[in-house]
């Protein structure tokens, strides 16, 4: 097996780590000798070990002499747990494959240099914009201090997302329903609004039974809830929501001035031109150690995300149905001239049950 088919193999077990290993990185890692693997782990959990200890753990003295190919660079520092890149030097290991550098400010460039310090070949850059995709949410809070933001929504062919009386359950199929418990489960936070709220009572958790995972990693999944952020910046919200009734936790995004409901958590934003401070709300969402944001909410919150250039990434699921011209669009964005349509990319293309699910981004983004 080529370097190539060891990184790919570390990037699947990476993936284990897809819903449980917030707020750190989705980590991967094999361990190879004589052509055979010989230590496999990923990073599951925060405060438990990360991938290499785990792999290192499978592969006991073997290790000696062996390669290790890991999905992002080893840590060098101190956090929950010691750092990576002493374990691996304390194995033994001859060679380190890395798909890429850590973003983090603590580690980057350090753990190659302390491998090399240590008589270690390191190479870096296989299978880079696999490994980039596996954490979006970490990369970007790493680089820019925001959150990676993903904007679900569906719509019928015709463009509309609910009737006017504002029902919309359901658009879309059971199949995409489970999808989207998938979004949820991979978030660190949902956002969503007032309305939405009043209108339908949201909950917006993860269900362990609507994954459609294996028992145990549906549960693991269901038991670290995002947190769930409503925006009410007039402190609408009924004391009696069932947002406010879940496990886990739950802010609300106000004004300064708002008086809410004793025993309700609020976060003060500023006021922003069309509504609160969305930028402002992001960055401290960033400093909460939220890596990926889901926007699940109406025509008018996301049509100012879409507007102020806050979504990195579109979900949206469309069902082949017709709702009329009647009913609510999909988002609330007035333009009156061909110059001003926004173009979009599609980086994905797949059918989810009977729907169609379209993962898209701004065309400015897209480079």
């Amino acid at each position: 097996m080529s370097h190539h088919q060891y990184m790919a193999r570390a990037i699947a077990l990476a993936k284990r780590g897809l819903y449980t290993a917030d707020p750190n990185p989705r980590v991967g890692c094999v361990i190879v000798k004589s052509g055979q693997i010989i230590g496999e782990g990923y990073h599951r959990k925060a405060g438990e070990g990360h991938a290499e200890v785990n792999a290192l753990a499978m592969a006991g003295e073997k290790a000696k002499d062996a390669t290790a190919y890991v999905t992002l660079e080893p840590c060098s520092h101190f956090g929950r747990t010691p750092p990576c890149s002493e374990g691996l030097i304390a194995a033994g290991v001859r060679h380190v494959v890395c798909a890429m550098k850590d973003p983090n400010p603590q580690v980057s460039g350090r753990g190659f240099a302390k491998l090399k310090s240590a008589g270690i070949d390191v190479t870096v850059g296989i299978l880079e914009e696999q490994a980039r995709e596996l954490n979006p949410g970490f990369i970007k809070r790493m680089e820019a201090g925001m959150p990676f933001v993903r904007l679900k929504m569906a719509t019928s062919l015709d463009g509309r997302t609910a009737m006017q009386s504002g029902e919309s359950q359901w658009i879309t199929g059971p199949q995409a329903r489970q999808d989207v418990q998938r979004l949820r489960a991979r978030s660190s936070a949902i956002v969503t609004g007032i309305g939405s709220i009043k209108l339908d009572d949201s909950s917006l958790t993860v269900r362990a039974d609507e994954l459609g995972l294996d028992d145990e990693w549906a549960k693991e999944a269901a038991a670290q809830q995002p947190i769930r952020v409503v925006l009410d910046s007039q402190g609408q919200i009924s004391a009696d929501a069932k947002i406010l009734k879940q496990s886990g936790e739950t802010l609300l995004a106000v004004t300064k001035g708002v008086e809410l409901e004793a025993g309700i958590e609020a976060i003060q934003l500023d006021q922003a031109a069309n509504g609160l401070d969305l930028t402002q709300l992001l960055k401290i969402l960033a400093e909460k150690q939220c890596n990926e944001v889901l926007v699940e909410t109406g025509a008018t919150l996301a049509g100012e995300f879409v507007r102020q250039g806050l979504v990195d990434e579109m979900v949206l699921y469309m069902a082949p149905c017709f709702m009329g011209s009647d009913a609510r669009p999909l988002l609330q964005w007035p333009m009156t001239q061909m110059a001003e349509k926004q173009n979009l990319k599609i980086i994905e293309n797949r059918m989810v049950g009977n729907d169609i699910r379209l993962t898209l981004v701004f065309e400015e983004q897209s480079n």
